[in-house]
């Protein structure tokens, strides 16, 4: 069953990479002027190579801004690369945004220009000028992380404190035009809250702001409470979008897989939002349902779980799923779950999630670890790491948000 899970998040991954999305979004498109090229987010690489190769001249000038480790070589200047952190930016998202910002202020836009933005999931981290102290939205963004917020609701606070999110990097970018290709990495696809949406009018409000701040009890200074009350702009004309890619296409390639395998594949959602141990209970719940039916199924579910932080281990949401997962298959013969980020990282790990069946939790006992313990600290990279359990990809190029797959083999 480990080989039929590594084929399906291998071959569902590869299905869905942003090569030929984005070369079909730039198909036909010409653009009049100047063509500047600014790229951010996990897959901010990937798909600066796949438009330079697609476009039809080079253009004047560039930047790819992503995560450490995303950078798969050098693009054909004068485009250059530059990483940031993630998930939690640094200074290096930080100079690496300004280095972007001054190279469209040097090169006084017109209205004939174009700024091609390529924009991916990560963009909110990596894609950031604060307009509060750095280290204020460092701890900020800390205490949404630690509180189980969200992805929604993370980037409704932080887009109120940058000065490039809530459309403001469109505004910067005036009188020049914007052609903005997104990847989705939030369920439903909000491109005002995607990256936190640099060029995207605002559909958040500051009332829904102050509303998530006091509801986590965020200890936040006058500064970043004066900046919850500012709208961000609600229009800009300026902009065209093309969305491309999706959890939801992710999904249907994990299906396919599945079926050439043999398994019935059932989607239960791809609106997976709720807490990760939760998913994980769930889906082993539903292998117990099935487990004498006679069938090969494979249950799927896209979305982004969240993860509440109650220790001080290492894991990230996949691999928390996962394990929550291998309490309720425990002991069971022909069943397994696996959950993975299509960008091929999971928390602040080389991990991208986690795999278990139905050995899983005797081998972790006879390693002297209890599962719910594990859970409550957090640590469920070290637990998976002693049952062989992590899924390494390295980084895919992709993030479309994460797969998780229930299987039940007939008996």
């Amino acid at each position: 069953m480990r080989d039929d899970a590594e084929r399906i998040w291998t071959r569902a991954i590869w299905a869905i990479l942003p090569d030929e999305a984005v070369e079909r979004a730039l198909q036909g498109v010409s653009f009049p002027g100047r063509v500047f090229l600014v790229a951010a987010g996990k897959a901010a690489w990937q798909m600066a190579n796949a438009a330079l190769r697609c476009l039809p001249h080079p253009v004047d000038s560039g930047i790819v801004i992503t995560k450490e480790g995303h950078i798969r070589g050098e693009l054909p200047p004068p485009v250059v690369c530059r990483e940031g952190g993630h998930p939690v930016p640094d200074a290096r998202s930080f100079r690496a945004t300004e280095e972007a910002l001054e190279l469209l202020a040097r090169a006084h836009l017109q209205e004939t220009d174009t700024v091609l933005f390529l924009l991916s999931g990560g963009g909110s981290a990596l894609f950031e000028k604060p307009t509060v102290p750095p280290e204020t939205l460092l701890d900020v963004t800390r205490q949404l992380l630690a509180c189980g917020a969200d992805i929604v609701e993370m980037n409704t606070i932080r887009k109120r404190l940058s000065a490039v999110k809530g459309g403001r990097f469109a505004r910067y970018c005036e009188p020049a035009r914007i052609f903005q290709i997104v990847l989705s990495d939030i369920v439903g696809d909000p491109l005002d809250l995607i990256a936190s949406g640099p060029a995207c009018p605002d559909q958040t409000t500051c009332r829904q702001a102050l509303e998530i701040a006091t509801r986590y009890r965020l200890d936040l200074p006058d500064c970043a409470w004066d900046r919850l009350r500012e709208e961000p702009p609600k229009t800009l004309p300026n902009v065209r979008t093309e969305i491309t890619g999706s959890v939801r296409e992710l999904c249907r390639a994990a299906s396919a897989v599945c079926k050439e395998l043999g398994y019935e594949p059932i989607l239960l959602t791809d609106c997976l939002t709720c807490q990760a141990r939760e998913a994980g209970a769930f889906l082993a719940s539903v292998l117990c349902t099935h487990a004498h039916d006679g069938k090969r199924l494979a249950f799927l579910a896209g979305g982004e779980t969240v993860v509440r932080l109650t220790g001080t281990g290492k894991g990230g949401r996949n691999q928390e799923l996962a394990l929550a997962a291998a309490q309720g298959i425990a002991g069971m013969t022909n069943a397994a779950v696996f959950s993975v980020g299509s960008d091929g990282t999971d928390g602040p790990t080389d991990a991208a999630g986690g795999y278990v069946d139905g050995d899983t939790s005797a081998t972790l006992q006879e390693c002297g670890l209890d599962i719910r313990q594990v859970l409550e600290n957090n640590d469920a990279y070290h637990a998976l790491a002693r049952c062989d359990g992590l899924i390494i990809t390295g980084p895919t190029g992709t993030n479309v948000n994460d797969l998780a797959v229930a299987l039940i083999q007939g008996v």
